[in-house]
C-alpha cells in the first residue's frame, strides 16, 4: 500500500488520511481511520487497511497538498556518512560504526512543501534518503528480525545547513533541525512493496540538473544492521523515522561548493517510493 496524508497544513490536524490506488489515483480512508498514527502503522492495523478494497473509497478530485504521510513521529534519526564515495567527498573518515544524530521533529515538513532558508545561512545543503519508518516497538532487537518492526519506506530530504553543523561546535544536530529540513514523503510505501531495500535507485536534482545519483546497494550500513543498531541504544517506537545516509553529490562535496539559495528547486525520489519537490524561500 501507499499511504499518505492530505490537505490543507494549517490550521492544525485537517489533513486527511488517504491511500493511492493501483491506477495511481488518491482515495480517501477517512471513512476508516482519522489518521495514519500508531495504531494504522501496526502490523494489525495494516493488515486492516489491506483489507480495504482501493476502489470502494471516494476519490479525491484535484490535486490537494500532501502532507507528512503518518502521525506520532517521536523520533526522527539520522544516520551520517552511510556511503562510502559522500564521506569521501567530505573528507570525513568511513566510520566503522553508525554515525547516529538526530533531526529536530519541528524540522518535519510536508514532501512539497518550501525549505525555508534559516536567518544567516551560507551553506544549506541536499540530502536524499531512504526512510525507514518503524511499526511496531523495538527494543534490542536482532538483524535477523529487524525488518519485523518496520511499518515501511518513505523518501526523506535530510536537508543540512553545513555551517551550523560544522563550524560551530560538534553538534551534527544544529544544522539538521531547522524549521522546514526534513521533508518526508509524498507517501508511505507498506514493506511488503520493497522486497528489497538494498536495491532501489535514488536521485536528487538542483534547477533540474541532476546531481545525486545512486543506489541503496551501497550503503555501508543496511536496514537490518540499522534498526538493530539503534535499538541497542534507544526503544524505538511506531511512526518513528530513521534517515539511512545519502550518497554522493550534496554540494558540500562539489568543486566549488554549491550551496541553496532563495528560489532554487529541488526535486528528487526513490525508486517505488515517490518524488518530493521544493522550492527555496529566504528567510
Amino acid at each position: 500500500m501507499k499511504l499518505l496524508r492530505y490537505g490543507p497544513q494549517y490550521p492544525m490536524g485537517r489533513e486527511k488520511p488517504g491511500l493511492i490506488d493501483a491506477a495511481g489515483k488518491l482515495r480517501d480512508l477517512s471513512a476508516h481511520c482519522s489518521t495514519i498514527g500508531w495504531d494504522e502503522l501496526s502490523p494489525a492495523g495494516l493488515k486492516r487497511l489491506a483489507a480495504i478494497d482501493p476502489l470502494s473509497l471516494p476519490r479525491v478530485r484535484g490535486t490537494p497538498r500532501r502532507g507528512v504521510p503518518f502521525t506520532g513521529i517521536s523520533k526522527f534519526i539520522g544516520i551520517g556518512l552511510n556511503y562510502r564515495d559522500h564521506a569521501i567527498e567530505a573528507g570525513m573518515p568511513i566510520p566503522t560504526e553508525p554515525i547516529v544524530f538526530m533531526k529536530a521533529t519541528t524540522c518535519i515538513n510536508g514532501p512539497d512543501d518550501p525549505i525555508r532558508l534559516p536567518p544567516g545561512s551560507l551553506k544549506t545543503d541536499w540530502e536524499v534518503e531512504l526512510g525507514i519508518v518503524i511499526g511496531r516497538e523495538a527494543r534490542q532487537v536482532s538483524e535477523a528480525r529487524a525488518l519485523d518492526h518496520v511499518a515501511g519506506y518513505c523518501v526523506v530530504n535530510d536537508v543540512s545547513e553545513r555551517s551550523y553543523q560544522l563550524e560551530r561546535g560538534s553538534q551534527w544536530d544544529k544544522g539538521k533541525g531547522c524549521d522546514t529540513f526534513g521533508p518526508i514523503g509524498p507517501w508511505l510505501v507498506t514493506k511488503d512493496e520493497v522486497p528489497d531495500p538494498q536495491n532501489l535507485k535514488l536521485w536528487l536534482e538542483v534547477n533540474g540538473k541532476r546531481v545525486q545519483d545512486g543506489s541503496t546497494a551501497t550503503m555501508i550500513f543496511g536496514c537490518r544492521e540499522i534498526v538493530s543498531y539503534l535499538s541497542r541504544f534507544m526503544t524505538l517506537l511506531p511512526g518513528d523515522v530513521i534517515a539511512t545516509g545519502t550518497p554522493p553529490g550534496v554540494g558540500l562535496g562539489m568543486k566549488p561548493p554549491r550551496f541553496l539559495g532563495a528560489g532554487d528547486t529541488v526535486r528528487l525520489g526513490v525508486e517505488g517510493l515517490g518524488e518530493q519537490c521544493q522550492m527555496v524561500k529566504g528567510a
